[in-house]
């Protein structure tokens, strides 16, 4: 059974956005990759994007005596999982395609290899239906860039081998992640569930005519979303609570929030509805172009990132 201090060569299967930020986590790490997707353009965009993404992981200490040229690219992905003691798929986001990538792929795996799939929302238990070996494979999800973001989400389907979901958690965080364990599986997992709720309440407010786009994004860029980047909604609520805690907390406003719940909106993304909210997006902008906004993002992102190892003493 694979070990996580053991891994020594991991297959990315699918390079997109998501494939190629794995890819640089890998190498970051010291592992040597192997790397497939059917586009052509693929092998270009991957080492475009590691390039990128380099200078990023060695300000943060994430890349010490690595390689980030330790990776091969392979047409074939029979070829590239071949040899892998870890394998991280990154394929469309459609149950048919994924079943049919692993029948491609899955007598090519080594007899003790782990497939873990970064879909954000699909069900392991039916991807895995009509493998040979279902128990080797796992849901690991992570956010994007998964080079960047710790979190990664992992949740077995009902074939799923327990020790592969405990393996699969100790080698994520054997490459510096920060892993979360579910105890079932829901559809779109955790953290998008909890994304979809707020985002359904911001959508209720901007089609009412609540507020603006740009303002109910500052509800949270400027307010709680700033805690959010340092504790939970639990936690944060607990220390609400004052010296009595989430005890206090629930007693003095438990009712209330009751109350707001019941009157939470169930918006329907009509034509109408989304042409506010690109409106919305666009007005928000202020002429900065996606590009730039994403730079700006990332920019903050790692100047949060180095905070944060900084005043924890650990790296993500």
């Amino acid at each position: 059974m694979l070990k996580p201090d053991a891994v020594t060569r991991v297959a990315v299967v699918g390079a997109g956005t998501i494939g190629a930020s794995w890819t640089a986590q890998f190498l970051a790490r010291g592992l040597t990759v192997a790397v497939t997707d059917p586009n052509p353009q693929a092998e270009a965009f991957v080492r475009a994007y590691v390039e990128k993404a380099w200078p990023a992981l060695e300000r943060l200490g994430l890349a010490a005596n690595a390689d980030p040229v330790a990776w091969r690219f392979h047409a074939d992905p029979r070829a590239a999982v071949a040899g892998a003691e870890f394998v991280q798929e990154n394929g469309p986001e459609n149950a048919d395609i994924k079943r049919m990538l692993y029948a491609e792929i899955e007598d090519a795996l080594d007899d003790s290899a782990i497939l873990a799939s970064s879909t954000s929302g699909l069900i392991m238990s039916e991807l895995q239906q009509g493998c040979r070996m279902p128990e080797r494979f796992v849901v690991g999800h992570p956010f994007n860039p998964p080079h960047l973001i710790p979190l990664v989400e992992v949740v077995g389907g009902a074939q799923t081998a327990p020790e592969v979901i405990d393996r699969t958690m100790a080698f994520y965080h054997a490459i510096g992640k920060r892993p979360i364990r579910l105890n079932r599986e829901v559809p779109g997992h955790l953290a998008n569930r909890l994304q979809a709720a707020l985002w359904r309440e911001a959508v209720h407010a901007v089609a009412s005519g609540l507020a603006s786009v740009e303002d109910v994004d500052l509800a949270i860029s400027e307010g709680p979303g700033l805690r959010w980047a340092l504790m939970g909604p639990h936690m944060i609520f607990n220390l609400g609570g004052g010296t009595g805690g989430m005890e206090h907390f629930l007693h003095h406003l438990g009712p209330n929030i009751e109350t707001w719940w019941r009157d939470l909106g169930t918006p329907s993304l009509t034509p109408d509805v989304a042409e506010t909210l690109i409106t919305g997006c666009r007005e928000a902008a202020h002429g900065r172009s996606n590009a730039e906004l994403a730079a700006e993002r990332d920019r903050l992102l790692m100047a949060l990132l180095e905070l944060l190892q900084r005043e924890r003493g650990t790296q993500n």
